[in-house]
């Protein structure tokens, strides 16, 4: 077996495609490959399609044709080995006599971990592994969440002033970030699968929740919002786009069968929970939920409550946070309602990935710490 700087720039170009799927490919993760010719030169590239087919090899083998005979392939993700709409991508690799493959993870989803290369081997493939494993991990970290937990990522996305306010006393908000900031915001939104919001930012908002940048329409995340007595009006722009943006309103059990019925005739998919003794829905069964719809990634968007209550249960993995160099004072709306810390010991804790201008505000990106 050998690795060689050529396996990295390759690997790391294989995972540049990868991410062009990200928030387009559930329930399958985002996946790039390259393969790379007996001279040298890359013959072809794939990265998986919207909706999670084609996958990233049957691109790349369709664009590369018979140059893939005695070729090295680069694949992001262990080459599935079951069949579905399609045939699995080890035996299509080895079909193109593609003579070598180059693996950056195993991947976690038992109907392959660990299948596909052993065909890939049986049938006298050599296979490298393990080459940019940490990014190849992080990049479909929804993914392996899900597998390993039966729950979606969740990030939460904030637009605060420093102080953390995300409204003045009198409810004003529009718009705390400038054109910039709410560009990237809309940007992240089509990263992920989907985005959520609580009945009370449905109500105040009246939010779209789509993606509004130039020609990227198509690529809005589902929408669900999270409404325990089905509070939200027929009339609302949410309820009359569900036709042609999905859409998935979480509600609680007991609700009138017919209020459900009539948002399913709009084109709604309704999930009923089992609500609290307080009336309002837990968020681990949210996360559940949201886990079996085979959703990788959340962007949660709701109100301080919702948002506090998706922190105490230990649900946010990370955050998206847009600062407004601006000071309201605590008479302002709060990002994060209360929910309960003593201790400092019992705050939640998070690491600084990334820090850049956008406009005139920062953008900060965390990732939970472990254990916490």
């Amino acid at each position: 077996m050998t690795v060689n700087t050529e396996d990295i720039n390759h690997m790391g170009a294989a995972l540049a495609l990868a991410r062009r799927g990200l928030g387009m490919t559930a329930p399958n993760p985002t996946v790039g490959c390259i393969i790379v010719s007996n001279d040298g030169q890359i013959a072809g590239r794939g990265w998986t399609q919207m909706g999670g087919r084609p996958h990233a090899e049957q691109e790349a083998i369709k664009r590369a044709g018979i140059q893939c005979r005695g070729a090295t392939a680069y694949v992001t993700l262990e080459p599935c080995d079951h069949e579905g709409e399609a045939p699995a991508c080890s035996k299509a690799l080895i079909k193109a006599n593609i003579k070598r493959v180059v693996v950056a993870c195993v991947d976690p989803d038992p109907r392959v971990s660990g299948k596909g290369v052993k065909r890939l081997k049986n049938a006298g493939v050599e296979v490298v592994q393990g080459i940019l494993e940490e990014e190849a991990k992080y990049l479909n970290k929804g993914f392996f969440k899900r597998l390993a937990e039966g729950r979606p990522l969740f990030t939460l996305k904030l637009a605060t002033t420093l102080d953390g306010q995300i409204a003045t006393r009198s409810g004003h908000s529009k718009w705390i970030t400038g054109p910039e900031a709410r560009a990237k915001g809309h940007m992240l939104r089509a990263r992920h699968d989907a985005i959520m919001i609580g009945i009370g930012t449905a109500l105040a908002d009246k939010p779209q929740l789509t993606c509004r940048l130039k020609g990227m329409a198509l690529y809005s995340p589902l929408r669900i919002i999270i409404d325990s007595t089905l509070k939200l009006p027929l009339t609302s722009l949410l309820v009359e786009t569900a036709n042609y943006i999905p859409t998935i309103i979480l509600t609680a059990k007991g609700v009138s069968r017919e209020k459900v019925l009539a948002f399913k005739k709009k084109g709604i998919k309704v999930i009923v929970l089992k609500p609290l003794l307080s009336g309002r829905l837990a968020p681990k069964l949210i996360a559940k939920a949201l886990g079996i719809e085979g959703l990788n990634s959340v962007l949660l968007e709701g109100g301080s409550k919702v948002v506090g209550s998706f922190i105490s249960a230990g649900l946010v993995d990370q955050l998206a946070w847009f600062h407004a160099p601006k000071l309201i004072g605590g008479d302002g709306v709060p990002s994060i309602a209360a929910y309960g810390v003593e201790s400092l010991l019992d705050a939640q804790s998070f690491q600084l990935t990334t820090q850049h201008q956008c406009g005139n505000d920062i953008y900060e990106t965390y990732d939970r710490k472990n254990g916490n």
